[in-house]
């Protein structure tokens, strides 16, 4: 779409595009209005179209309007596993599953432990990618005290690992290098995200019983207590340091427990859970081995129930996808030898919202649309410090998602953009699809014609960065507003 350059009367920039609907999803509420956007921003959300004929418009209708979806946990595994995934695949699977910005991790080949990795992998993402991205650093176990200078016009987060597996290189095994990590995080202003399992208590399971030989076993052989464990070690080095913890993938009710407890004690805390640990049970992984092996395993049904009710009540901080892709060659291989993980992002927001209409088919489905809205744009916005994201409103950037709420699908093996090819949801009927994405004003995906946009993604200033200021005049943009 052409940016146009003409200025109103007040001097502000005239609107180039105007997205209309009866439902636009703003942090006030769900709402009918008109969203006017020129340079890539919201210039506002009017209640009546103030445009003038030669911008162009996209009518929702009945549809949601929702903020730009935001994927604080995803792998796309650039550089050196890009046999799996790579950023336009990756991309492509994202908007169409309409997330407009990721957060993509450090595992890998070499890892991204340096400012100066984060900006040569930016180098090879440079003009491959649909959506914006910024980046997690990965906590060197040899050098924790960088996190106390992180530039954060560079990285405002950093990956712990505190347990392996077959993509995890930079193990946190050692209390002493994690209690350093915390206290430079601490001094750095660094968000830590961690997976937060043992590696020690698995080390030991295993010597006592030996790898798992069988999906029927799998989850029995990385239980829960490796969790528990290491959330209670999180939240006690939180105590002590104040450091900022966000607690990825986290998989049982016990953690859940532990971890809501630490934020009403008022520890800086918070956790995420994956739209594949919300879909699956480990009944699911004893059926379809390899598809659902994850790390931290799937667990019971209580478990899940647990995590829908921290997602119901607003518990949880982020919905994430882990999106990890492996090829089918690697999850055939042996238990032993079959990495965790499998592709999310393309159906993280639709597998949560047919869970949401499923579980609760009384509920308002504004309340839906607000939940999925605060959870996966509004709350990693603030919690990642991602400006313009996050939010329907004036000067955010015009990052849009029409989500048709009713319309049920399902999706196969032609539907799946991961370069890996499958999908564990392949056969599942969801409620909901995403109709059209737009990034910075300008379509990236669109389902009725298969179309995707422009790959110029951009990487994301720190929150110290300062943005161009959207109109000079401020009285010209409340003449916008209805």
């Amino acid at each position: 779409m052409e940016r146009l350059t003409r200025q109103t009367a007040g001097g502000g920039p005239v609107p180039e595009l105007v997205v209309s609907g009866r439902r636009l999803v703003t942090p006030e509420g769900v709402r009918p209005g008109h969203v006017l956007v020129a340079g890539g921003r919201i210039l506002a959300v009017a209640d009546t179209d103030a445009a003038p004929a030669s911008a162009q418009r996209l009518d929702a209708g009945e549809n949601y309007v929702l903020p730009g979806l935001i994927d604080s946990h995803v792998h796309f595994r650039t550089p050196g596993l890009t046999h799996k995934e790579d950023w336009e695949h990756g991309s492509r699977a994202a908007v169409r599953g309409g997330v407009t910005t990721v957060m993509d991790m450090p595992n890998t080949v070499p890892p991204t432990l340096s400012p100066e990795a984060l900006l040569d992998k930016a180098a090879m993402v440079a003009g491959r990618s649909l959506v914006d991205m910024r980046f997690h650093i990965g906590l060197d176990p040899a050098r924790p005290e960088l996190l106390a200078t992180l530039d954060p016009s560079v990285a405002t987060s950093a990956k712990v690992f505190m347990a392996g597996h077959h993509t995890a290189p930079t193990v946190v095994r050692d209390p002493a290098t994690l209690e350093r990590a915390f206290a430079a995080a601490a001094e750095g202003g660094v968000q830590l995200v961690l997976h937060a399992e043992d590696d020690g208590l698995f080390a030991l399971l295993d010597t006592w019983w030996g790898e798992p030989g069988s999906y029927t076993e799998y989850e029995r052989r990385r239980p829960r207590s490796g969790g528990i464990v290491a959330v209670a070690r999180v939240v006690e080095l939180v105590r002590r340091h104040g450091t900022r913890a966000h607690i990825l993938h986290l998989s049982s009710a016990e953690e859940a427990d532990l971890v809501c407890a630490a934020r009403a004690a008022g520890y800086p805390v918070s956790f995420e859970v994956t739209g594949h640990h919300l879909s699956f049970t480990d009944a699911d992984t004893r059926r379809l081995g390899a598809r659902t092996r994850l790390s931290p395993s799937i667990r019971g049904q209580g478990d899940q129930d647990r995590l829908w009710r921290a997602l119901f009540e607003g518990q949880l901080s982020t919905l994430g996808s882990d999106h990890a892709p492996h090829t089918v060659a690697e999850k055939t291989r042996s238990v032993a030898a079959s990495p965790p993980g499998l592709p999310g992002v393309q159906e993280l927001a639709v597998a949560a919202w047919t869970g949401m209409r499923r579980r609760r088919p009384e509920e308002d489905p504004d309340v839906a649309a607000a939940r999925l809205a605060r959870h996966l744009s509004q709350v990693p916005a603030e919690l990642f410090k991602l400006p313009g994201k996050g939010r329907i409103a004036p000067g955010a950037d015009a990052d849009l998602v029409v989500f048709a709420p009713d319309r049920p699908w399902m999706l196969s093996a032609h539907d799946v953009e991961s370069r890996c090819g499958w999908s564990a949801y392949e056969g599942w009927t969801f409620t909901g699809r995403v109709e059209h994405t737009l990034r910075a004003g300008r379509t990236v995906w669109d389902a009725a014609s298969g179309a995707y946009g422009a790959y110029d993604g951009k990487l994301l200033a720190g929150p110290d960065a300062a943005r161009a200021p959207l109109d000079s005049t401020p009285a010209a943009a409340a003449a916008l507003r209805g």
